[in-house]
């Protein structure tokens, strides 16, 4: 029986036997580049529990904040939703997502100027960013995060994406701080834009080596518009997101090196692959340099800590800039972005409520009266807006 001798396998060789490989046309002289968003059948394998537990938490904490606003007793039936009874929404005209009022929001863990100045809770930093303002913000930074949070995990990783999901929140919290008012808000985006910006870093730094950079850029483009455009919403703080983008863009450059490479050429391409594969190399190198990835964290641990200083000292943007309160919300004839300083002249009368604002001399009458001193307050915002 005749022995056929077998070759011994260079290096090529194994790395196309480990690696998948796909060609539109068999004749074809050139390969294909791995594509950015890749299907599922092409995806590697692994668990994704870190953004399932991120999703799960912060549905928990959605459900338990709007059983803790109990809009059907604490607004006495004056609610959107009544079926749901105890977790019914507010009005649409005191919180058009779809959730709790301002004083539960606060109340929650929310940012606010009176909270973090004068009652210096700093810890609020840490619960802001998983807090949503109503049902409609849960659903659309949700959806966006299992979209992005599941291939970032994919590509690189539970331990890196937590600590860009984890340390983004926070640094967008800071930046927040310094434009926060006295009316609760809340930076749940600025952990998702962290995903965000560094999935941009992932790409620019793997630029040669994908395909449909143009389709990537645009889906990641109106990602971030659509939640973006609803940071303009009363509660929701739009400069958490920016604070939050600017971070995880730096935490990529600096943790997101090493992408997991899926396609290869075949064997008989070897000349062509290695030529290709040289100058992906190269670009790569550039990137991955051990200079840029210790200037960006420079740069991060320096905005880190220039926040929380400023935080701790109060420092209020809003006192120099008097359009900067546009880019965090626009007040429509359907909701208000008043701070939460009105005052009104209460009186009760016939088990009816009335509120005058001392402001500008509104009033408005509530059939009620057995309401709390923070409820007083977000129907005193409502007159005077």
């Amino acid at each position: 029986m005749e022995v056929v001798p077998t070759e011994p396998k260079t290096q090529i060789d194994e790395i196309s036997h480990n690696l998948s490989f796909s060609t539109s046309n068999a004749g074809d002289s050139s390969w294909d580049k791995i594509s950015f968003f890749r299907h599922r059948s092409r995806q590697i394998k692994r668990d994704t529990w870190l953004v399932s537990v991120f999703v799960l938490l912060q549905i928990v904490l959605f459900a338990v904040t709007m059983g803790v606003n109990d809009c059907s007793r604490n607004s006495h039936g004056h609610c959107a939703a009544k079926l749901l009874g105890r977790f019914s929404f507010q009005p649409i005209s005191e919180n058009p997502m779809l959730g709790p009022s301002a004083s539960t929001l606060e109340h929650m863990g929310g940012i606010s100027w009176n909270t973090l100045t004068k009652n210096h809770e700093i810890w609020r930093i840490l619960t802001s960013p998983w807090l949503h303002s109503g049902l409609f913000h849960l659903f659309i930074n949700l959806g966006s995060l299992i979209f992005v949070g599941i291939y970032m995990e994919q590509q690189f990783g539970p331990l890196r994406i937590a600590v860009i999901y984890f340390l983004s929140g926070i640094v967008g919290s800071l930046f927040a701080v310094l434009f926060v008012r006295n009316i609760p808000s809340i930076s749940s985006g600025a952990a998702f834009f962290g995903l965000i910006g560094a999935m941009l870093s992932a790409l620019a730094k793997n630029w040669n080596l994908y395909n449909s950079k143009i389709s990537a850029l645009v889906i990641i483009f109106s990602i971030s518009t659509v939640n973006f455009l609803i940071g303009f919403l009363p509660y929701i703080d739009n400069f958490a997101n920016i604070g939050g983008f600017i971070s995880g863009f730096l935490l990529g450059l600096v943790l997101l090196f090493t992408p997991q490479l899926r396609h290869f050429p075949p064997p008989h391409k070897g000349k062509l692959f290695e030529d290709d594969m040289k100058r992906s190399t190269r670009l790569k190198e550039q990137f991955d340099r051990p200079v840029l990835r210790i200037i960006c964290l420079v740069l991060f641990c320096g905005i880190l800590a220039g926040f929380l200083l400023a935080a701790c000292w109060g420092i209020n943007l809003n006192r120099h800039c008097n359009w900067c309160r546009y880019v965090d919300c626009v007040p429509t004839r359907k909701w208000s972005c008043s701070d939460m300083t009105t005052s009104c002249e209460a009186m009760v009368s016939d088990a009816q409520l009335t509120l005058t604002c001392m402001a500008n001399g509104k009033f408005r009458i509530f059939p009620y009266t057995n309401i709390s001193q923070a409820r007083t307050q977000d129907l005193c915002t409502l007159v005077c807006s």
